[in-house]
């Protein structure tokens, strides 16, 4: 079966999500003290996206997974369908954080005026759960391409979309990071990829609570150069996510020396969660050592 990407997941998990969250007996966590350590990297503090790792527990299993691991938090994809109070009380009782969540999805997108009102209507809910679960950061997608539209009116579009939004955010305090795909691998037909697009639109946006998730794996298939980009728009830098590429899983897996783009990124002034978007390749433990390894220099 090939890899689910993050559309294909968000589509068919959407009935599972309105299960009841039971917490059920833990199946995987950390069962040493030395394992317990692996979160805790002396230089990048790590993010484990818990829609990607240890799939086969329940949810809140997930999270209490990643605590055992010693990561500091956690990000994860829609908020609807989730018992956001009982994330927010086990967040609490593990001290673990919520680094980000998907405050708006691939559809309906941004990039189409049609949905501004339903934007707005979404981010305002969004940021009440954001404040529930103590988190700073959601994500927002730019949406596919639309029928009859040009690039450069879906990217306008979008700054539209923003620029209505961002009272909302400013007020809550809570940043919304526009998420650039790739469309060589993951994300055919959207309407937003690549660095300079995202760092145009949010320049435009023009707010500290507006900035970009920047995926250091899309940006590896839609650019390369992941070092200097990152210098060129890191004004623009709300949140880094990573993945190697092929494959889309944990550092030393692939061809990106992450060592290298860590370092860079921490050099530039970044000292933020770095999201763990990626699958583990064959455990989790082997996953969190190649974490771990890549935050050596």
């Amino acid at each position: 079966m090939p890899p689910l990407d993050r559309r294909t997941l968000l589509k068919s998990t959407a009935a599972s999500l309105a299960l009841p969250l039971a917490a059920a007996p833990m199946a995987v966590t950390a069962d040493d003290e030395d394992t317990g350590r692996l979160g805790r990297t002396p230089h990048t503090r790590f993010a484990v996206n818990v829609e990607m790792w240890w799939t086969k527990l329940p949810f809140l299993d997930r999270v209490r997974a990643a605590a055992s691991f010693g990561f500091p938090a956690i990000e994860f994809w829609p908020w609807r369908g989730r018992d956001v109070d009982a994330v927010a009380a086990l967040a609490k009782e593990l001290k673990i954080e919520i680094a980000q969540f998907t405050a708006w999805p691939f559809e309906p997108g941004m990039n189409d005026p049609k949905n501004h009102a339903a934007v707005e209507k979404e981010i305002e809910a969004s940021c009440q759960v954001a404040k529930k679960l103590d988190c700073r950061k959601m994500c927002v997608v730019g949406g596919n391409d639309q029928p009859g539209m040009t690039q450069p009116q879906m990217h306008e579009n979008i700054i539209t979309a923003l620029k209505r939004v961002a009272p909302i955010a400013e007020q809550y305090e809570v940043m919304l990071i526009l998420e650039p795909m790739n469309i060589r691998v993951d994300h055919k037909g959207h309407c937003l990829y690549g660095s300079p697009a995202a760092v145009r639109i949010c320049r435009e946006v023009d707010s500290k609570y507006v900035k970009i998730n920047w995926d250091l794996y899309h940006m590896q298939i839609s650019e390369g150069d992941l070092c200097g980009h990152l210098k060129e728009g890191f004004d623009q830098v709300g949140y880094l996510q990573l993945a190697d590429h092929p494959g889309r899983n944990e550092p030393g897996t692939g061809e990106v020396h992450y060592n290298r783009v860590l370092r860079q990124a921490h050099e530039l002034g970044y000292r933020d969660f770095v999201g763990l978007e990626c699958r583990p390749k064959t455990t989790e433990l082997a996953a969190a050592k190649g974490v771990a390894a890549a935050d050596v220099w």
